[in-house]
């Protein structure tokens, strides 16, 4: 259902707006579909200024822009537009409804975008700001799954590096997210500066970092440094590599002090949002993906008519197609990429803690799906559960999800080992779970 304070057949003026880099294309139709502006902006003060006085001839103009987010949607509304998203695929199908012979300018892609919107907007949802706060922890979030993406990066070049000439870092750390293991290729950047150190200058490093609490480890890693010589890359590839490795480690160690900055902002504003109760109780969420859920959600309850959805959204939902006799499914792609991530981390995190998922997603398994698809169709679940969580307002009770169940005759119920011991690979919660 659109919103608004004007009503869609009241409305006499229907604008696309194409936007680019440096300039935006627009154009104006009315009812009928004749053309009654077309103009070009710059990404400017003064051009954003010229289009808030072309539009204010038309009172609440309704714009078609294909993009959901950014600077561009925040101006137009800004500017008291009524703003209308399009998936890029829609507007694409939208261009060659008008120009089928393949004709692609921005003055037509402007005027597909505005004609469509007359024509078919009164289906389309009116995007509502969220927000800032809202607005603000998305950014955030977006922001440092990206950096995080980077560090992903860096540890991959710095351990391609270490292949080349020090493998017996390789051996002695598995963990290259952590600070101690960059420590370490900055103390001891070759083998031959870690023989020259000694034992004692190994001993002290081990214990100065906490790596000390596992006994075997520990002589583990003290024997691999003593034959670190025996078998590394040549005099010319250490010099070479070693250098790389030690910028590596210091970029890493730069990224991961500004990744601590951002986990600290996240934190005070997901704290602070009147919805933080509600998504902090989902099991398995914890206190990283909590507020990604929470910040692609965000705060207008009527964005999503019905948990269907939100799956759509996040990419949980199969793609159906049919013709004839021909039944088939696929993934669906065109959909939110940071909230499917979120979705499919959370659904694995939450069969640790909550034994119908672990239930679920086992019977999945044993049906022949893969861990992803596994993984997706319980978050396919997850999300029918959070949509009426995120509707009435409420948190997550595991007791009350029970009893639904019950008076439901859910199947899965019937899997949980609390519910039903004798089940085939029923196993005890409190076990850690199978990582597959």
């Amino acid at each position: 259902m659109n919103t608004g304070v004007t009503s869609w057949s009241a409305r006499s003026a229907f604008a696309g707006f194409d936007w680019a880099r440096e300039h935006h294309d627009i154009v104006v139709v009315n009812a009928q579909g004749v053309v009654v502006e077309e103009f070009r902006i710059e990404e400017s003060a003064e051009g954003w200024q010229r289009l808030r006085e072309k539009f204010s001839v038309y009172p609440e103009v309704a714009v078609a822009v294909e993009t959901s987010s950014g600077m561009v949607v925040e101006r137009l509304l800004e500017a008291g537009c009524a703003v209308f998203p399009v998936n890029p695929k829609s507007a694409q199908r939208y261009r060659e409804r008008k120009a089928p012979s393949g004709t692609k300018t921005d003055r037509v892609d402007a005027w597909s975008l505005a004609d469509a919107l007359r024509l078919d907007g009164h289906t389309w949802r009116r995007l509502l700001p969220d927000d800032p706060l809202t607005v603000e922890l998305r950014l955030l979030c977006r922001d440092e799954i990206t950096l995080i993406g980077q560090r992903t990066a860096l540890v991959c070049q710095l351990r391609a590096a270490l292949h080349e000439y020090y493998p017996a870092a390789l051996s002695a750390f598995g963990d290259w997210t952590a600070p101690s293991s960059w420590t370490f290729i900055e103390r001891f950047p070759t083998p031959q500066r870690l023989l020259a150190a000694g034992k004692r200058q190994w001993e002290k490093f081990l214990h100065t970092q906490k790596l000390y609490h596992s006994e075997a480890l520990y002589e583990k890693r003290l024997a691999v440094f003593a034959a670190a010589e025996s078998f590394c890359g040549s005099a010319a590839v250490t010099n070479a590599k070693s250098l790389l490795a030690v910028t590596l480690s210091v970029q890493l160690r730069t990224l991961q002090k500004h990744l601590d900055e951002y986990r600290r902002k996240i934190t005070e504003l997901f704290d602070r949002h009147p919805d933080h109760d509600l998504f902090g109780s989902l099991p398995g969420a914890g206190e990283k993906l909590a507020p990604r859920l929470l910040a692609e959600l965000g705060d207008d309850r009527g964005r999503f008519d019905s948990a269907e959805g939100l799956q759509c959204y996040a990419g949980t939902a199969p793609v159906n197609y049919q013709s004839g006799q021909v039944r088939k499914s696929r993934i669906r792609r065109a959909c939110q990429k940071a909230l499917r991530g979120t979705v499919h981390l959370w659904s694995d995190l939450s069969r640790r803690s909550c034994p119908w998922a672990q239930a679920y997603y086992r019977q999945k398994r044993e049906q022949g799906k893969s861990h992803a698809c596994a993984l997706r169709c319980l978050g396919q679940r997850w999300l029918k559960i959070l949509w009426k969580m995120w509707q009435t307002r409420t948190a997550y009770d595991a007791e009350q999800h029970q009893r639904n169940q019950l008076r439901h005759g859910s199947w899965v119920l019937a899997l949980v080992p609390a519910a039903n011991p004798s089940a085939p690979g029923s196993q005890n919660p409190s076990q850690p779970v199978e990582r597959l």
